[in-house]
């Protein structure tokens, strides 16, 4: 059954007052001069008034600036918008703006033994012995400096130096293979490489040397490599390595660190798409919309403050390493986690927010979903007396992951589905302390994002799904795509379907109260008799069929039409037997509708997923139609690929 809109948690009253939302309400009261007390009129006036709300969650938000602003927004189009022209800033000065003792980072493992803190002291002089490090190698504005490392504070310190010295930074975590990192950095050239000499995952301990000595050989650009050790340091001896603590340096006393002050749009960092189905694109962000967008997102959609212990379960090739690590810029201590959040067992994610007291915790609907086929029923094992916010993302948040937190996690807690992307650095919809929750759905659009549904024609619907798109500016918009010097592949990518609107590929339904679903990817849409179809459907029908595990829907073209294959991995013990398949068929018929139901259902071994663990309907459509995957370094298992090339026509 789906319960989706069910209630399922109301914020407190005194919660909702003493919320980061409320206080900027009260701001933007006074500079109005008029009541503004509830969530719908802010956005509404957020979306009308482009300048006025972002100069207000400028002012609000008091970044470390130089220069006064001459216009807030300019050439208000898209793509062209301009935004805060006159001033200048860094990233990494805004970020490293609280000292003290104050822890700032803690770093769990997977082997609970090597957790370790920094204080926001301790933090800003490794930073300041980086930068000045890059500056003796010759780094300085418009280079790039790469990471290939696993989601350690070195990484932190690393990226916050590489910002201090107008630098450009780009990361992917370790799990990728040579080809994949060659496929990311050999775009980019980067000048110096941050690496760590092994990480460790599920239990084994993966050494590095090799993958970064080749790595080395196929980016020649890289003229300096830093390694520091990931527990105990490994022997290794390649070209222009240095060793971190040779490298830092530390001088035992607070230096001042020359943050380059540059433009509001200058570059910042380099992410990538998922690059499943080709050269993945290499997408610069800014560093004054990036820390516009995740102040906004942050404080007044997630409500996390200075007290706030902030984690998010990510790697550092994923855009939540970048969203997570800008909670600094607020006082928050933020807690990096590297391994599988399920070693030794289900309860390890648990015991370190017992640990550290988190109070925000961050994950996916794929990790929800492993804990509760693990059988854990965390509220029984745990305190979790600090936890008051759980987000979500990387997937649709189903009505039963919703039922589940509120039933066997705490009941007493902000759950949040968030969504948006690597390509705007943040969210387009997500939740507020001013929401309640309900099952299935994402409470609202976020402030200042003018997100809508639009059919077929490109009208605008409610109640229906159609199209994500954005008709209004934002900060977080990418500056460019790398070497894309006429800015063609880029208005392609987002503005060639909807000119004048941001293009998303997501398939959404949005309710008259604002409140959203989405329904999976629409460039992977089914369309079985010319039927629109998102995946996410289909998925959403399944949570309640006992002995399916995952699953994944794709189309297959015949005659003018195409059929949906749908591939389901089953418990143990299980087989899809003539009696199971009719059970599948008969939910989703009943839970959707009789054109959602496939035409053939296969078992399979495993659903294939990129690194970040989002499943890649494309690829498989794609190896369907007869075509070869080629940049298999982009999953995180490539060889369960295979297991689909039988189903090909």
């Amino acid at each position: 059954m789906d319960n989706r809109g069910k209630l399922l948690w109301t914020p407190p009253p005194d919660r909702k007052k003493a919320s980061g939302l409320t206080a900027f309400m009260e701001f933007v009261s006074d500079r109005l001069g008029r009541r503004v007390d509830r969530y719908a009129t802010l956005y509404e006036w957020s979306i009308a008034d482009l300048e006025g709300f972002w100069g207000a969650v400028w002012d609000y938000s008091e970044p470390i600036h130089s220069g006064n602003i001459r216009s807030v927004l300019s050439d208000a189009v898209m793509p062209g918008a301009k935004w805060f022209e006159g001033v200048e800033l860094n990233f990494a000065e805004n970020l490293l703006r609280y000292g003290g003792d104050r822890t700032a980072i803690i770093f769990e493992s997977e082997d609970e033994s090597l957790r370790r803190s920094l204080t926001f002291d301790e933090l800003r002089a490794q930073v300041a012995s980086c930068a000045r490090g890059l500056s003796e190698l010759g780094v300085g504005e418009g280079d790039r400096v790469a990471g290939f490392t696993p989601n350690v504070p070195e990484a932190v310190v690393a990226m916050l130096a590489t910002s201090a010295v107008g630098a450009i930074w780009s990361s992917c975590s370790p799990d990728f293979g040579p080809q994949g990192v060659l496929d990311r950095f050999g775009q980019i050239e980067p000048k110096v490489l941050f690496a760590s000499d092994g990480y460790l995952y599920a239990g084994k301990r993966h050494v590095m040397g090799e993958r970064l000595r080749a790595i080395l050989d196929r980016i020649p650009s890289i003229r300096n490599m830093i390694v520091y050790p990931y527990d105990e340091p490994q022997a290794t001896s390649l070209p222009g390595q240095i060793p971190w603590n040779d490298f830092i340096r530390e001088s035992g006393q607070q230096e001042p660190i020359p943050f380059l002050r540059r433009p509001f749009g200058n570059p910042l960092a380099i992410l990538y798409t998922s690059g499943t189905t080709g050269i993945p694109k290499c997408i610069v962000h800014g560093g004054g919309g990036t820390l516009l967008k995740h102040f906004e997102e942050h404080v007044l959609q997630v409500d996390v403050g200075p007290d706030d212990v902030f984690f998010y379960f990510t790697t550092c090739g994923w855009m939540m390493w970048n969203w997570l690590t800008s909670g600094l810029a607020i006082g928050s201590t933020l807690v990096l986690y590297d391994g599988s959040p399920l070693h030794p067992d289900a309860g390890r994610l648990f015991r370190m927010i017992d640990r550290n007291g988190v109070t925000v915790f961050g994950t996916s609907p794929r990790y929800l979903s492993a804990v509760e086929k693990s059988g854990l029923v965390p509220r029984e094992e745990f305190s979790l007396a600090s936890l008051r916010t759980v987000l979500s993302t990387g997937s649709p948040l189903f009505p039963s992951h919703f039922e589940w937190v509120y039933g066997s996690v705490k009941a007493d807690l902000m759950l949040s589905s968030i969504a948006g992307g690597t390509d705007i650095v943040g969210c387009f919809v997500g939740g507020s302390p001013h929401h309640a929750v309900r099952a299935g759905e994402i409470s609202c659009p976020l402030l200042g994002m003018k997100a809508e549904s639009l059919d077929k024609a490109g009208k605008p619907v409610v109640g229906e799904t159609g199209e994500l798109v954005c008709s209004a500016p934002f900060p977080s918009m990418p500056v460019a795509f790398w070497k894309d010097p006429d800015g063609s592949r880029y208005h392609e990518a987002y503005f060639g379907r909807y000119p004048g609107k941001w293009h998303h590929g997501d398939f959404i339904e949005f309710k008259s109260d604002g409140a959203a679903v989405i329904q999976g990817r629409s460039d992977a849409t089914l369309n079985p008799g010319g039927v629109r179809i998102g995946t996410a459907e289909i998925y959403r029908a399944l949570e309640g069929v006992q002995g399916v595990v995952d699953a994944l829907a794709v189309g297959r073209e015949r005659a003018g039409d195409s059929d949906i294959l749908l591939f389901v991995v089953l418990a143990e013990g299980i087989e899809l037997d003539a009696a199971f398949e009719k059970e599948i068929r008969a939910t989703i018929r009943r839970e959707t509708s009789p054109r959602h139901v496939p035409a053939e259902i296969h078992p399979i071994t495993e659903v294939p997923r990129t690194i970040s663990g989002k499943s890649v309907e494309l690829a498989v459509a794609d190896i369907l139609s007869g075509k070869e995957i080629k940049n298999r370094d982009a999953l995180a298992n490539p060889d369960c690929l295979e297991q689909f090339k039988k189903f090909a026509r």
